[in-house]
């Protein structure tokens, strides 16, 4: 899938949805919540973020905050010593992988549906953190 059609699948199919596109990255977020995106995508590297090799043409990363449920699933018993350049495969993210972020460089069509229940997983974990944000406010005004 390409980076235009998973960002497309995200604004389009995905409700609520806010972009903000910073430092070479789209931040995709749950409604006006723009402290924690839910997905990230990065398509080139830069002087915090070069473990990947993104500067390959054609080469992207899409990061994705899951529960640490899946992540802990995805990643039980597997290897320490990851291969950041590697495409095709999900890894804990180079740098959030304490919370609970994976990351994906360029997922083919046979993790393309696993790619898009993990962006799913995301939106919804955001939906949830700003609904609760909300009530909480609702509790305070009211």
């Amino acid at each position: 899938m390409s980076l235009q059609a998973i960002e497309q699948y995200i604004t389009e199919q995905l409700p609520n949805v806010t972009k903000l596109d910073s430092f070479g990255y789209k931040f995709f977020f749950y409604e006006t919540d723009q402290v924690l995106p839910f997905v990230t995508i990065a398509a080139s590297d830069n002087e915090h973020d070069n473990k990947s090799n993104l500067d390959r043409n054609g080469i992207f990363r899409v990061n994705i905050g899951i529960s640490k449920d899946a992540y802990n699933k995805l990643f039980s018993g597997t290897e320490s010593g990851w291969d950041y350049t590697a495409l095709n495969r999900f890894m804990p993210h180079p740098d959030y992988a304490a919370q609970h972020y994976i990351c994906i460089l360029n997922p083919g069509e046979d993790l393309l549906p696993q790619t898009i229940r993990f962006i799913e997983e995301a939106h919804l974990i955001a939906k949830n953190r700003f609904d609760k944000k909300q009530s909480a406010k609702m509790r305070k005004s009211g």
